[in-house]
């Protein structure tokens, strides 16, 4: 969850997601916000918070504009979405999702790795109960 045209330090969006169990997305594409507005609830999202780990949630809402809290780190478009308590290391995600991430891209992307779909599902069945 980072905002293209906004300079902030990596990981800001992510963790104003993940305070207000939110996903989003900062691009004004409208094909982009029309993929991300028809992904269905549950749809696994992974973010990457301030302090450099990795945070494991679903969709659970629809598409919305986003809060000011959201604006604030450039998320003009979100989603409801319920994230694991717990945080992953690096070394803790499937390698796919690691190297999505290490890509440095500022949008959202699908990871197209059927191991790290598998890895995924696994994680979130044993990662412990969804935040409240």
């Amino acid at each position: 969850m980072r905002a293209r045209d906004l300079d902030l330090p990596p990981g800001a969006g992510a963790d104003v997601g993940l305070a207000h169990d939110l996903v989003g997305i900062g691009d004004v594409a409208d094909r982009a916000v029309e993929r991300f507005a028809a992904l269905p609830d549950g749809t696994f999202v992974w973010t990457r918070s301030s302090d450099g780990l990795f945070h494991l949630g679903r969709i659970a809402g629809p598409y919305r504009a986003g809060s000011a809290a959201a604006m604030s780190v450039g998320l003009r478009h979100v989603r409801r979405a319920t994230w694991l308590d717990r945080p992953f290391r690096e070394d803790e995600v499937p390698a796919a999702v690691a190297a999505t991430f290490a890509r440095g891209g500022r949008n959202l992307q699908r990871t197209h790795d059927a191991v790290a779909e598998r890895l995924t599902a696994e994680l979130w069945a044993t990662g412990g109960p969804p935040r409240r």
